[in-house]
């Protein structure tokens, strides 16, 4: 009874093992035709504390608010100058999420364009907001959230937090035309993998073909598995059973649309699979002193000595003073002392095929801060020696 215990539990720590590592097909793929798409507009904000746009540096901030008086029957005359201290222009970017309806919101982010100094208080005017193809999908509006602010005084002196002159509106745009996402395309559903690896896309096809009981899933390449899909009304469909067939226009309708896939990708997002392990790659942040290596890290035999080397420049002012009674004069000058230190470095070796865990002890053992890391690293891949990508951001 001890024995089938222990077999048991030893059974249970490697099924939680291998579920520790397990990643569904949602979390590494992307289905083809599904996205997002940006929209951008150009809009005032008005009501601001007199932090707006100086017109005489940004001219088309009055050219704006005039034509957008004209709208509504107001004609300023040609030779008038507004100072519109509390108006602002500004971009407005946003992003349109996939499968998203008329009316429901969308956040949208406000940035000055001109010299307004804070928008802090201020509101949107209604602005359109257009995708790339110039249509108008959505209709902006609303008060600003900034998140900075910003004091100055008298003296031109002055105290700024984060970044007044820009904010954002949670909900503040409405969607008024959406864009179709067709994501069967030739009978096929594509999942794109957000790491292409040819091990975990021939892993995702066995995954798919298994738990359908026959081949429907094909690997195209490194990035990408097709999922065939049944698009007839007479053959019988991969979910199981015949196809969905109606006999009013409505059922027709809906044969044909995308929604009869919905369960067949629900179905196969959720199957979970292990990744293959990706290529061995070392990221080092050259600004923050930052390095990440994965666990497939491995060095030949190599011998590495890291040292470093200061110069220090002090000057020393001097008087130069005549002698008495000459007619020389006093001179001031400066003499400079040049002193050359290099730090005692050590050597070390590593023997074949060491492990990240002993890389990093080694390299801990010479004390090398983040900035000589980076430099010894980038001396071992010239060398040959570092079987990783080297990647430098």
């Amino acid at each position: 009874m001890r024995l089938i215990k222990y077999l048991f539990m030893g059974m249970c720590l490697l099924l939680t093992a291998n579920d520790s590592f397990a990643a569904r097909i949602k979390d590494i793929t992307n289905i083809a035709g599904i996205r997002d798409n940006q929209l951008v507009g150009y809009g005032l904000v008005v009501g601001l504390n007199s932090s707006g746009d100086k017109v005489n540096q940004a001219p088309f901030t009055q050219q704006s608010f005039t034509n957008m008086l004209l709208q509504f029957g107001i004609r300023l005359p040609n030779n008038a100058n507004l100072q519109l201290r509390n108006v602002a222009a500004v971009a407005i970017s946003a992003t349109l999420p996939p499968f998203v309806r008329l009316g429901q919101k969308i956040d949208i982010t406000i940035s000055s364009i001109g010299n307004a100094s804070s928008l802090m208080g201020g509101t949107l005017l209604m602005a359109p907001l257009k995708g790339a193809d110039g249509k108008v999908y959505a209709i902006a509006q609303g008060g600003v959230v900034v998140a900075g602010f910003g004091a100055q005084g008298s003296d031109g002196s002055k105290v700024t937090v984060n970044v007044p002159s820009s904010g954002s509106i949670p909900n503040g745009a409405t969607v008024e035309n959406t864009i179709e996402m067709p994501f069967v395309h030739d009978g096929k559903i594509t999942f794109e993998l957000s790491q292409p690896d040819f091990t975990t896309a021939e892993m995702i096809e066995q995954v798919i073909n298994h738990e359908m009981g026959h081949k429907v899933a094909h690997t195209i390449d490194a990035g990408a598995v097709a999922v065939y899909v049944d698009d007839s009304e007479t053959s019988t469909s991969y979910m199981g059973g015949p196809s969905y067939k109606g006999e009013g226009p409505e059922m027709e309708t809906h044969t044909h649309s995308m929604g009869r896939f919905v369960s067949l990708i629900s179905r196969i997002e959720n199957l979970t699979l292990a990744p293959a392990h990706g290529r061995a790659k070392v990221i080092i942040n050259a600004r923050t002193g930052t390095i990440v290596a994965g666990e497939d890290v491995t060095i030949e035999p190599v011998a590495v000595t890291h040292g470093n080397l200061s110069v220090v420049v002090t000057e020393r002012p001097f008087v130069s003073q005549p002698n008495a009674f000459s007619n020389g004069k006093t001179v001031k000058g400066k003499a400079s002392d040049i002193a050359v230190n290099q730090a005692a470095s050590r050597a070390f070796i590593f023997d074949p095929g060491p492990s990240l865990s002993e890389l990093v002890e080694a390299i801990n053992r010479v004390g090398a801060a983040p900035g000589d890391l980076s430099a010894i690293l980038e001396a071992i891949k010239a060398s040959g020696a570092l079987h990783a990508d080297l990647e430098i951001i």
